[in-house]
């Protein structure tokens, strides 16, 4: 499976040191340079700076090569980037947090998982531990309300629920 990540998950995920999911669930990940840009700001955290510095082998950078539409141009310039990529490439996932950005790659028919669901999927695959990393997420500025968090608790206890 092939997953197109714009920046939002991968520094999330580098942060609270769950990154590696992300080989272990796609068997390609792919960024735009803008996203890779963007992840080396110097306002981004600097664990994030660091691993944007010396991406692992498993992250290709592929720059899009279809033209932006004017329907996208509220969007960020990684947004923007990474939805074309994903169109382009042909991605199952578009890896993205933003609303605004989810919701123009729906209007696209690209399937969005954002941070959440993608530690919700590694969590049903045995790779991560649902309520730890929703901890340590919690000690960013990743936004998210109690309701989501319990929601997707109910969903990882029910799931390990023995039968």
């Amino acid at each position: 499976m092939l997953a197109v990540a714009d920046s939002s998950p991968l520094h999330y995920l580098i942060l609270i040191d769950a990154v590696e999911v992300l080989p272990a669930l796609y068997s390609r990940v792919v960024a735009p340079p803008m996203v890779m840009a963007e992840l080396s700001h110097p306002h981004t955290p600097h664990a994030v700076q660091q691993w944007i510095a010396q991406p692992p082998a498993w992250l290709a950078v592929h720059q899009p090569t279809i033209p932006a539409d004017p329907t996208l141009l509220n969007l960020d310039a990684g947004e923007i980037q990474a939805i074309l990529l994903a169109q382009e490439l042909q991605a199952d996932f578009l890896l993205i947090d933003e609303e605004d950005g989810r919701r123009a790659a729906r209007q696209r028919a690209l399937t969005v998982l954002g941070t959440l669901g993608i530690l919700a999927h590694a969590a049903a695959q045995g790779l991560q531990d649902l309520s730890g990393a929703l901890i340590r997420l919690r000690h960013t500025n990743f936004r998210m309300t109690e309701a989501m968090i319990e929601q997707l608790l109910r969903r990882d206890a029910a799931r390990n629920r023995p039968t």
